[in-house]
């Protein structure tokens, strides 16, 4: 395959990933690494590295209008980025000295778990909860913007969030995702906080998580700029017209289809990876 059909395809394939990623909340990188690694050949070590790459960009972009908006509760995401960060190095320096069949093994389970999790019902919480001692040592407390005015919330189980958080960065770093699925996990489930807040922070977080994995794989030599370019500006436009067409179309059919992609991607990459063929 020519350098100039491989960047067509790639870019055509990641506008499409950031396209379903923004449909479906759940970001590009479930979708890039399996098309880059089945599709285009990729080593799943190079894959990783454009995909984090993207998330940074894409995260980037979208933190800053949360932020502005006042969804985002920077203070209890700062305190969890503590968190991310330390595991998602970790994670990034045990990617690099791991197989990659085995790391194949592990994505598509973890994808498994994405498609599954983006269909099951957001709840909303918006009463007041009793806050522990750390959540008020450290202000995690917060209030976001509804028609009605200013909602109040309390965080809950800041422990426990943080050790969520500890394993959403590792996942994050072996894998190259955003992992946002835990993250809003952690902060839905665990911390019990409004799925507005508990998606915007997590948006603000997956950047900075990215971030601190990618440089392990820079160091590694696994950001290789003929794969990142076609890869990052086809995410950025298809999350653009994605966060679009969101506005306009009931979201519930796009997260079956995405669930019967990313289904299907999942098996083959499980099956690869146990068949050695990475």
């Amino acid at each position: 395959m020519s350098a100039e059909i491989f960047s067509l395809t790639a870019f055509a394939g990641a506008l499409l990933a950031g396209l379903i990623g923004a449909l479906t909340g759940l970001g590009g990188g479930v979708i890039i690494i399996p098309l880059l690694t089945l599709g285009l050949g990729v080593d799943i070590h190079y894959a990783i590295g454009a995909s984090l790459i993207s998330v940074i960009a894409t995260s980037s972009g979208a933190a800053a209008a949360y932020v502005k908006e006042g969804l985002t509760n920077i203070r209890l995401g700062m305190f969890l980025e503590v968190a991310t960060t330390i595991g998602a190095i970790g994670g990034a320096l045990i990617a690099t000295y791991t197989s990659a069949n085995f790391i194949a093994v592990i994505f598509g389970f973890v994808l498994l778990y994405s498609g599954v999790s983006s269909l099951q019902e957001k709840s909303n919480r918006e009463q007041l909860q009793v806050s522990d001692y750390l959540v008020e040592k450290l202000k995690l407390n917060n209030s976001y913007p509804t028609k009605e005015g200013a909602q109040q919330y309390s965080v809950s189980h800041a422990k426990g969030g943080f050790l969520m958080m500890l394993f959403a960065g590792i996942i994050s770093g072996l894998l190259g995702i955003g992992s946002g699925a835990l993250k809003v996990l952690a902060m839905d489930k665990i911390m019990r906080i409004p799925f507005k807040v508990s998606t915007t922070t997590s948006n603000f977080m997956i950047g900075v998580t990215a971030a601190a994995s990618a440089v392990v794989y820079f160091q590694q030599g696994y950001v290789l700029p003929e794969v990142v370019a076609p890869v990052m500006t086809g995410v950025l436009v298809g999350a653009f017209f994605g966060s679009r067409i969101m506005i306009k179309v009931q979201p519930k059919p796009l997260r079956w289809l995405f669930v019967v992609v990313v289904t299907l991607l999942s098996l083959q990459m499980i099956y690869k990876g146990i068949l050695g063929k990475f």
